[in-house]
């Protein structure tokens, strides 16, 4: 009975000192329900129940940052595997995907406007690669005939945009446009990743836009 006593006072104690009921019950071995009656009328002052707070949160960061950190290595094993069943790309292919982005993404000829050239724009260097190469072996366009231009926001670095595109092909590009300041993209370019958009335009690209609209009619009409 004794040690019983003794246990009750010190679980108080650790109690009114800010501790868990999972805490206690590390030092003090007895049932959960037993500690529940010791417990239940002992109150915890304004500090100790802060650091029980504080304790919670810490908690459910951890479990948190357990799941984000299981959600990236679960993405990162998909898109691994999903990457290793993408095969050498043949030419073939590539004028196929290349058909297929400019349908998405580059600029058509439409009733008011039939003279519209080749004109294709996007902030992924990736697609920016795909259409540069695209346009190099699938049309054989040779490389005086590409006008480049970076569309971005005028409080952006420029400079560093610049270097960015330029490097990213090989090719000196110092044409901008700047666009305006507008309260709902403003947080879009807070980071150090932006380097806006850049267009790249054919010359004299009239009939291959024409050209380019039959590809596409012709993947359409062979996939029925």
């Amino acid at each position: 009975m004794i040690k019983k006593n003794e246990e009750k006072k010190a679980a108080i104690d650790l109690r009114k000192k800010g501790f868990s009921y999972n805490e206690i019950l590390q030092k003090i071995p007895v049932a959960k329900s037993t500690l529940s009656v010791w417990l239940r009328d002992i109150g915890i002052a304004k500090k100790q129940t802060q650091r029980l707070t504080e304790k919670r949160k810490a908690a459910q960061q951890k479990a948190h940052q357990t799941c984000r950190n299981n959600r990236i290595k679960k993405e990162m094993k998909i898109i691994t595997q999903a990457k290793s069943e993408i095969r050498k790309i043949s030419q073939k292919e590539l004028w196929l995907i290349g058909t297929a982005l400019y349908w998405a993404e580059g600029s058509k000829q439409k009733e008011t406007n039939v003279s519209q050239g080749v004109s294709f724009g996007n902030s992924d260097p990736r697609m920016i690669l795909l259409f540069h190469k695209w346009m190099h072996e699938c049309c054989n366009i040779p490389k005086e005939r590409f006008d480049y231009r970076i569309y971005i926001h005028e409080t952006a670095n420029i400079e560093k945009a610049k270097k960015f595109w330029s490097k990213l092909l090989n090719e000196y590009i110092e044409k901008t446009h700047l666009k305006k300041h507008t309260p709902k993209t403003i947080a879009l370019h807070a980071n150090n990743d932006y380097n806006g958009l850049l267009r790249i335009d054919i010359t004299k690209s009239t009939d291959l836009n024409r050209r380019i609209k039959g590809w596409i009619l012709g993947i359409t009409e062979n996939l029925k």
